[in-house]
C-alpha cells in the first residue's frame, strides 16, 4: 500500500489534534475537578445529574416549606397559649365572684376586668402573622376571624379550610389552625333551660337552675328524645320527673328524686346527663315545709335555637329584623337548612322569599310568604320586622343550636351576670350562681378545645421534625451521588494529564523527525 505525503501529513495532523484536544480537556478537568462540563462529556451521566439536580431543588423547596410551617405553627401555639393564660385568669375571677360573700361592687369590678380579658382574647383570636395574614381565618387570610354583632355576641367570619404544604414526596402538612377548630367547636355545657310552670307567681321558695351538661354521652343519647320534661315537687324532699309523653322517669334522676329541704342548701339534681342546682328557700313561718313546697313545678328542655341577623349594606330601606322566634318547630325542623344559614329577601314591601345561603343564579326559595302585622313567617320562624321593607331588601340569618359556643360569648354572658345587682336578694344570688357555674363549665370546655388544637400543632411539629431528618438524609445522599458522577479524582486526573502531555510531546517529536525524511535522501 502506498501512502502519499499529503495523506501522511493529514493523518498525523488529525492524531495530533485529537491528542491535543484530549490534553486540553483533561487540563480543564484538572482545573475544575469536574468530569462533566457538557452533556457531550458523558450523556448518561449528564442525564442522571439533571434528574438529581431536580430532586435537589425539590428537597430545597421542602426545606423552605418546613421552615415556614414551623414558624407559622410556633406563632399559632404561642397565641393559643396566651389565650389559655387569659382564660385561666377569667376562671379565677369567675370562681371568686361566685363566692357568696362578694358584694355588687366586687362583682362590678370583676366585670370590668373580664371585659378587658374579653377584648384581649378577641385581639389574640384576630392575630396576624408577619405578612399581615390572619392566623385563624382558614383560607380567608385577609378577613378578621371574629367580629361583634349588634346584640353583643360574636360571629366567626373565617372558613374551615386547612392550607397544606408539601414537605416530602407525597406528604403534606397543614400550616394553619382555623378558628372553627380552635374556638367554634367548643362544647356548650349550658344548652338546657328551666321555666317555672307553678305557681303562677314565683314565690322564691324553689330555685332550679337551667342546668349544665355534665355527661355529654348520656345527654346526647337520652335527653333530647324525651323533652320537654316536667319536674314536679311532691314534697320538700321528693321530686318527680315525667317526659313529654307523661312517662315517669324519676328513677333516672340522682337519688331517685330524693332531695334535701335544708333551707338555702345548694344541692345538685342530675338527670340524663344534666346537672341542675336546686335551692329550697323556706320563709319565716313555714312550719310545714312539705305543704309550701309541694305543687311547685318546672319545665326542663333543651335551649331552642336562636338567630343572629344582619341587614345587607345595600338595602334600599332602613328596615331591620328586631326579633326571631321559632313558632312552628315541625316546619323549622323539616325546612330550615341544616347549616343554619339563610337569606330573607323582600320582593315588595310585604312579599318575601327565604333562601338557603348563599344565593346563586339557580337558587330557589325554601319558603315564601307575605308579611302580616310586621311579622314575616318563614320555615317555622317568625321574624319581627322593624320599619317598612323595600323590594330588594336582604337580611342574612344564622341560626345557633347552642351545641357549641365560642368563649367570647361565654365571657359576655359572665360580664352581663356580674353587672346585675343581687345584694339582699337570695333568690337572685342563687340564680346568679347557677349562671356562673354554667359559664365556668364553658370556660373549661373552651380550654379543652384549645388544648386539642395545641395537640394537633404539636403532632404536626413532630411530623415536620421527622420529615426534616429524612429530607436531610436524602439531600446528603443526593449530593454524594452527584459528586460521584460529576467530580474527578485529582490523582487520577493528574496522572492522565501527565501521560497525555507526554504522548503529545512524543507525537510532536516523531512528526518533526519523520517529516524530514524523503526518498531523495536515498538516491
Amino acid at each position: 500500500m502506498r501512502i502519499s505525503t499529503a495523506q501522511y501529513y493529514e493523518t498525523q495532523a488529525a492524531n495530533y489534534q485529537r491528542n491535543y484536544s484530549n490534553a486540553v480537556a483533561t487540563s480543564n478537568e484538572a482545573s475544575s475537578l469536574t468530569k462533566i462540563n457538557t452533556a457531550a462529556d458523558d450523556p448518561i451521566g449528564a442525564g442522571r445529574l439533571l434528574a438529581l439536580g431536580q430532586q435537589s431543588a425539590i428537597l430545597e423547596q421542602y426545606k423552605g416549606n418546613i421552615s415556614s410551617t414551623k414558624s407559622a405553627l410556633n406563632l399559632q401555639e404561642t397565641t393559643l397559649d396566651a389565650i389559655n393564660t387569659a382564660l385561666a385568669r377569667a376562671k379565677e375571677l369567675g370562681l371568686a365572684a361566685n363566692n357568696g360573700f362578694k358584694t355588687d361592687a366586687d362583682r362590678s369590678a370583676y366585670a370590668e376586668e373580664l371585659g378587658q380579658i374579653q377584648q384581649q382574647v378577641l385581639g389574640l383570636m384576630n392575630s396576624k402573622d408577619a405578612d399581615g395574614n390572619y392566623l385563624f381565618s382558614g383560607s380567608k387570610t385577609d378577613t378578621a376571624p371574629y367580629s361583634q354583632n349588634a346584640d353583643g355576641t360574636f360571629t366567626y367570619n373565617g372558613d374551615q379550610t386547612q392550607i397544606n404544604l408539601g414537605i416530602g414526596d407525597g406528604l403534606t402538612v397543614g400550616t394553619n389552625t382555623t378558628g372553627w377548630d380552635a374556638f367554634q367547636q367548643t362544647i356548650n355545657t349550658s344548652r338546657t333551660q328551666t321555666a317555672m310552670t307553678a305557681p303562677a307567681v314565683d314565690d322564691g321558695r324553689v330555685v332550679l337552675s337551667n342546668g349544665t351538661v355534665g355527661t355529654a354521652a348520656t345527654y346526647n343519647a337520652k335527653f333530647s328524645g324525651g323533652q320537654p320534661y316536667t319536674v314536679s315537687f311532691l314534697s320538700s324532699t321528693q321530686i318527680k320527673i315525667t317526659d313529654a309523653l307523661g312517662n315517669d322517669v324519676t328513677a333516672e334522676a340522682s337519688q331517685n328524686g330524693v332531695i334535701s329541704n335544708s333551707n338555702g342548701a345548694n344541692q345538685t339534681v342530675s338527670f340524663r346527663g344534666v346537672d341542675m342546682k336546686l335551692n329550697i328557700n323556706l320563709k319565716p313561718g313555714d312550719t310545714n315545709p312539705d305543704a309550701v313546697i309541694a305543687g311547685h313545678s318546672f319545665q326542663l328542655s333543651a335551649s331552642p335555637d336562636s338567630f343572629t341577623t344582619a341587614r345587607s349594606p345595600g338595602n334600599p330601606s332602613t328596615a331591620v329584623i328586631t326579633g326571631s322566634t321559632i313558632t312552628n318547630p315541625s316546619d323549622y325542623t323539616n325546612t330550615f337548612p341544616a347549616n343554619g344559614s339563610t337569606v330573607l329577601k323582600f320582593t315588595s314591601a310585604t312579599a318575601f322569599d327565604l333562601y338557603a345561603a348563599p344565593i346563586t343564579a339557580d337558587s330557589k326559595p325554601i319558603s315564601s310568604g307575605t308579611m302580616v302585622g310586621g311579622n314575616a313567617v318563614a320555615a317555622g320562624v317568625t321574624f319581627a320586622i322593624g320599619g317598612t321593607p323595600a323590594s330588594g331588601d336582604q337580611f342574612s340569618i344564622q341560626s345557633n343550636n347552642h351545641q357549641t359556643q365560642n368563649v367570647l360569648d361565654t365571657l359576655g354572658q359572665m360580664i352581663t351576670a356580674l353587672k346585675a345587682p343581687i345584694d339582699g336578694d337570695p333568690v337572685a344570688k342563687q340564680k346568679f350562681q347557677g349562671t356562673m357555674e354554667s359559664a365556668l363549665g364553658n370556660i373549661d370546655s373552651a380550654v379543652n378545645q384549645i388544648g386539642t388544637a395545641v395537640t394537633s400543632i404539636g403532632a404536626r411539629g413532630q411530623a415536620l421534625e421527622e420529615q426534616s431528618t429524612t429530607n436531610d438524609s436524602l439531600t446528603a445522599a443526593n449530593a454524594t451521588t452527584q459528586s460521584s458522577i460529576r467530580d474527578s479524582d485529582p490523582a487520577e486526573v493528574m496522572t492522565r494529564l501527565t501521560l497525555q502531555q507526554t504522548m503529545l510531546q512524543a507525537a510532536q517529536l516523531a512528526f518533526s523527525k519523520i517529516s524530514q525524511l524523503s526518498l531523495f535522501d536515498r538516491i
